[in-house]
């Protein structure tokens, strides 16, 4: 079993991405994509061959934890500074460059964390037109650029950094110990667009339009004659994927929709209302009602990520069986995204939790090939995705909803009896949402049932019942997240409404967390 991904050069301009293990890799993919470069990320291992065939505009070396100058430390060749390929080197990205090019780097006197006032030395530099003379950064160092190497000139500074961003412009090599991904970072999108059009020359030809007719040339032509079944959740992401290889190979496609019994309230006859026979979309959809299956392996399971390796194997033993009936098939399509691969792992990153379409994968997989159109997207690429291919806003915007569903939502034990708990208390809260017009400021947002039980009192008596937590959350890529400050009233007439109506709760949180420190799921 292999992976299909749109590997192949998906547009005439890139921008290579390497991973040294930061927390903040993909938002430099996103900044980039923003000015409409293309750009993926990829392990700091790939060796020169591996750069030189993927022929970039530009490289830019991410953050990392560690220190550039021991000896266990991520790092590269110093022959990548000597290809001709201009280098933007960001936090520990800087501080390698640096150090592979005879600077010197060490421990900083005086660490920076946070938005810092950073003076801009060359005003005239291609990487900082347009930035004021001043202008509010985002560090996050315990290491410095003590001293630039020869042949670089500083041009930023802070008060306790003397090197706050370096360059050789001749040899196109540029560096800032400041992130300029990150949105504290006033004019960071500014100077990102500056190395990607001022220093490497790219124009902006990252289209969806483009990309649509690139991945659907690319899926005729693997695919062939052969047949492929499309796991179909009705989210976002496996719509927009079941649309695209439809146009792909029309017939050959068969979507096959799993109700596992972690779904929304009714949500399993909305998506047989769209994608089944009598919908707008009428393609070769097939439902498999498998509730009973997944509560039974899921019985005295309450570790996330064993929950979620359980889900995600049981989906792929379903999409197995349904093959064998239909016959002949090679390929199963996912609706993969890039954020599901990053959380999983990449690289030096860290596995934050397994998707159940990536980490959750099971080792042996009875199909030729796994196809993943959409891997290398985010998500709000992924609706403009869908917008190209002609879905209605009612399938684009759609709330995003996990594949492991609600046995994610629900800490601790999945029993049946939870799921209804937690299926009519998100019911309630998405129709409050609605009905005060909030929804579409919101990125994502639902009910999760918690593993905690406490006293209360209804009707003069005392009960024991669970607590149900709210959440909704700003997020732009879904990376990163913000708790949304929801009106009062809305949360009150939630409240009410679910210790009223919701038999088993007695009790109604809302998580102001944002992501990081959390995810925006539970589990």
């Amino acid at each position: 079993m292999s992976t299909i991904a749109n590997h192949e050069k998906a547009a005439d301009e890139f921008i290579l991405v390497l991973d040294f293990g930061g927390q903040y890799n993909q938002l430099i993919a996103r900044r980039v994509r923003e000015a409409h470069v293309y750009c993926e990320v990829h392990p700091s291992t790939l060796s020169l061959a591996q750069i030189k065939e993927m022929a970039p505009q530009g490289i830019i070396l991410t953050g990392g934890p560690n220190s550039v100058y021991k000896p266990d430390s991520a790092t590269c060749s110093p022959e990548l500074f000597r290809l001709g390929i201009p280098v933007l080197g960001i936090c520990y990205g800087s501080q390698l460059m640096a150090h592979l090019l005879d600077g010197r780097v060490e421990t900083a006197p005086t660490s920076e964390y946070g938005k810092t006032e950073v003076s801009i030395d060359a005003r005239d530099s291609l990487l900082f037109q347009g930035v004021d003379a001043r202008t509010i950064c985002w560090m996050s160092h315990t290491d410095y650029i003590a001293a630039a190497p020869a042949g670089f000139s500083v041009t930023a500074h802070t008060p306790v950094c003397p090197v706050a961003a370096m360059e050789n412009a001749d040899a196109k090599l540029y560096a800032t110990q400041f992130h300029p991904e990150v949105l504290h970072t006033a004019q960071g999108k500014t100077m990102l667009r500056n190395f990607v059009y001022n220093v490497c020359g790219c124009k902006g030809t990252w289209k969806m339009g483009d990309f649509v007719e690139r991945t659907v040339k690319a899926l005729r032509e693997k695919i062939g004659t052969g047949k492929a079944l499309c796991a179909l959740s009705g989210g976002v992401d496996s719509s927009v994927a079941a649309v695209l290889l439809s146009k792909a190979i029309g017939k050959q496609l068969t979507c096959v929709f799993v109700d596992h019994g972690l779904l929304r309230k009714d949500e399993g006859d909305q998506v047989a209302a769209v994608f089944g026979p009598e919908g707008p979309y009428a393609l070769n959809f097939v439902r498999v009602n498998a509730q009973d299956r997944f509560y039974e392996k899921l019985k005295g399971v309450t570790e996330p990520e064993r929950k979620r390796k359980i889900i995600g194997e049981e989906f792929i033993r379903v999409f197995e069986a349904e093959a064998q009936k239909i016959g002949a098939v090679d390929y199963l399509v996912q609706g993969t995204i890039y954020p599901d691969v990053i959380e999983s792992g990449l690289g030096n990153a860290a596995t934050i939790k397994s998707h159940h379409n990536v980490g959750g994968l099971p080792d042996y997989v009875d199909f030729k090939e796994i196809v993943e159109p959409l891997r290398l997207l985010f998500k709000d690429e992924v609706r403009e995705v869908g917008r190209e291919l002609g879905l209605p806003d009612y399938l684009v915007n759609r709330q995003p909803f996990p594949g492991p569903g609600l046995g994610i939502r629900i800490i601790g034990e999945v029993t049946a009896e939870k799921v209804h708990i937690v299926q009519e208390a998100d019911a309630i809260y998405r129709e409050e949402v609605a009905k005060a017009g909030v929804a579409p400021q919101l990125g994502q947002y639902f009910a999760a049932l918690t593993n905690m039980r406490s006293v209360g009192v209804m009707g003069d008596g005392r009960t024991y019942d669970y607590a149900i937590a709210l959440r909704a959350v700003l997020t732009s890529d879904f990376m990163t997240a913000e708790s949304a400050q929801l009106p009062w009233d809305v949360l009150q007439r939630t409240t009410s409404r679910i210790v009223n109506e919701v038999k088993g709760v007695n009790r109604v949180l809302y998580d102001c967390t944002g992501k990081p420190p959390a995810t925006i799921e539970f589990e």
